[in-house]
């Protein structure tokens, strides 16, 4: 049991100074970052490789 006048552990205040809550959904990631400037990626998954490609429409294809 916390001391009267602590904290909640979602408050803000619970946490270390400089660390950031982290968002309760899926990480986001721009696809700039992901595709490092170049327009194509390649994903292993499972020992599979999987193409991630942006078209010239800015559109995302994924293959396997």
């Amino acid at each position: 049991m916390k001391p009267p006048g602590a904290p909640a552990s979602g408050d803000p205040a619970a946490r270390p100074r400089g660390e950031r809550a982290q968002p309760s959904g899926p990480r986001r990631v721009r696809i700039e970052d992901l595709l490092g400037g170049g327009r194509e990626l390649i994903i292993e998954h499972r020992n599979e490789e999987y193409r991630l490609r942006m078209t010239s429409n800015s559109k995302l294809i994924l293959t396997k």
